[in-house]
């Protein structure tokens, strides 16, 4: 019930717990790759994360197999921003030139305001896949140290801090929650959208599963 791009966004956002507003800033040119790993982390500078002014550092996110193979579906479509959106022509649209891909503003825009009411979640935030990811944390036995790096709740900086074991200790604990497995931490939205007869899952927040 998403579009593909919106479908994308939010998918990464359930794999690496980060703000919305960091998802639609996210740029290439933050990239870090990690061959050790097989993925990227993104060093996102402190004028993008929230908090007190002159108290707020650059943060790490590290991506899980799946946040990467969803960056991988956006390279070469614009030079700049990672998560991009292009309006296709509803007339003419062989037309040269093709529709530009530009960066998305926000995730709570008029298509994921649509999807949800589709789905019959009216109350789903962008905020609260952010709280999902906190929650499978927890599900998943990470300890709260490596959950508060994750989620930005420590103040730690990648270049002072980081070293490369506690960059793997994050990409385990990411991978640990790319699948749903246990369900104790169920959200109640969840419940209600499965009584409501679907399945809200990370890989697709709106969209009814079968099987």
């Amino acid at each position: 019930m998403l579009p593909d791009h919106l479908a994308d966004m939010a998918l990464f956002d359930l794999n690496t717990g980060v703000r919305d507003d960091v998802v639609c800033s996210l740029q290439w040119n933050w990239e870090v790759p990690i061959p050790q790993l097989g993925v990227s982390a993104f060093i996102v500078p402190s004028a993008h994360v929230k908090g007190v002014r002159g108290k707020k550092t650059d943060r790490v996110l590290v991506c899980n197999t799946v946040a990467q193979s969803v960056v991988e579906r956006q390279r070469g479509k614009h030079a700049t921003h990672v998560f991009t959106y292009r309006r296709e022509r509803v007339k003419n649209a062989d037309t040269a030139p093709v529709m530009p891909y530009r960066p998305v503003q926000t995730m709570n825009n008029t298509a994921w305001q649509s999807g949800r009411k589709k789905a019959g979640l009216g109350d789903l935030h962008v905020h609260d896949l952010r709280h999902t990811v906190g929650l499978r944390l927890r599900e998943a036995g990470v300890p709260d140290r490596t959950q508060d790096a994750i989620l930005w709740h420590s103040n730690k900086t990648m270049t002072a801090h980081y070293s490369m074991a506690q960059l793997v200790e994050i990409f385990e604990a990411l991978e640990k929650i790319k699948d749903e497995t246990n369900r104790w931490n169920i959200s109640l939205t969840s419940l209600i959208w499965e009584v409501n007869g679907g399945r809200l899952t990370q890989k697709s927040p709106t969209q009814k599963q079968t099987g």
